[in-house]
């Protein structure tokens, strides 16, 4: 008697609906059964992460995408990894939520995880990739990689016509003001 091939389960971490739409689909279309977990506490300030929370449950009921939401708002967590350390700031932003990711992912017994931020072209990615591929040995989940970031314009197309939130920075309150901090001086050097 044949036993039925189980399909593995992959938990992806994600930062936003955005990231999730074409990640999700690419990874099924690799035979992942996929889930998502939400865990963001950098995301600032609360209302912009409520938001952010917000597109992505919707996206995931639209999609038939399983979700898992962290508990709480970890903001505390973040600051203490981040504070004093701004220059590398995402590094420690990486690990903290894929270390939560992976164990989350151990815990509920996925073969492996990956994150929606290996579409962005905006992050640093061989810093996820180095992260990713840590937390994995550290935890004894395998961490899956594919570099998705020319595939970041269909994921935003995929969304498009959903009206789902799109947000304007990376998350964390230094990126908010880096965005807007140029986006100010652009402004007060216009004749």
């Amino acid at each position: 008697m044949n036993t039925p091939l189980k399909t593995p389960k992959l938990l992806l971490h994600t930062c936003c609906a955005h990231c999730a739409a074409y990640t999700v689909g690419y990874w099924r279309k690799q035979g992942y059964q996929v889930a998502a977990l939400w865990y963001n506490p950098n995301i600032h300030p609360f209302m912009e992460h409520q938001q952010r929370l917000e597109a992505m449950k919707s996206l995931a009921q639209k999609i038939d995408l399983p979700m898992e939401i962290a508990e709480g708002y970890d903001v505390i967590a973040y600051f203490r990894q981040v504070a004093g350390h701004e220059a590398d700031r995402c590094r420690y932003c990486f690990q903290l939520r894929l270390s939560r990711t992976a164990e989350t992912a151990r815990q509920k017994g996925f073969e492996a995880f990956t994150t929606t931020l290996l579409i962005s072209p905006h992050q640093k990615h061989e810093l996820i990739v180095q992260t990713g591929n840590q937390v994995a040995k550290e935890t004894s989940v395998e961490f899956l990689y594919a570099d998705l970031r020319k595939r970041y314009s269909d994921s935003r197309h995929i969304t498009k016509s959903m009206d789902i939130y799109r947000q304007q920075y990376c998350g964390c309150l230094y990126s908010e003001w880096e965005r807007y901090a140029s986006t100010s001086k652009r402004e007060e050097k216009k004749p």
